[in-house]
């Protein structure tokens, strides 16, 4: 089943504002709870870079700030190049990159940004 445009723009905020809530689990004193925490964004990271895959490029256009090629490569080294994961570095993505573009995205929905990826599809 092919989805829209906008449902795979919800699909990336929605897996980016899971990797934000599941953050600060990593800080936990029980390694059950970090690892199930790090697990959890690693997917919603995949599921985002997958999404991100399959958006025309007329709707990456719309978010020049955005490097998308660093979301889909991300997504290829959690599900292909696993063992080459640097918590750090996952760390550092979501502190610094994944709320920036959550926010991005949510300020496209509103108002008339929500317009014009309609009317692109």
């Amino acid at each position: 089943m092919s989805r829209t445009d906008a449902e795979r723009l919800e699909d990336i905020l929605t897996a980016l504002e899971r990797c934000v809530r599941f953050r600060e689990h990593l800080e936990s004193d029980d390694p059950t709870v970090s690892d199930m925490a790090l697990d959890a964004i690693l997917r919603n990271l995949a599921v985002a870079g997958e999404a991100v895959r399959t958006l025309p490029d007329h709707v990456r256009g719309q978010f020049t700030s955005t490097s998308w090629h660093s979301i889909a490569g991300l997504r290829n080294i959690v599900i292909h190049e696993y063992f080459r994961i640097d918590n750090k570095i996952i760390f550092d993505v979501v502190d610094n990159h994944v709320a920036r573009l959550v926010d991005e995205i949510r300020r496209r929905r509103s108002g008339t940004d929500e317009a014009e990826v309609a009317a692109d599809e």
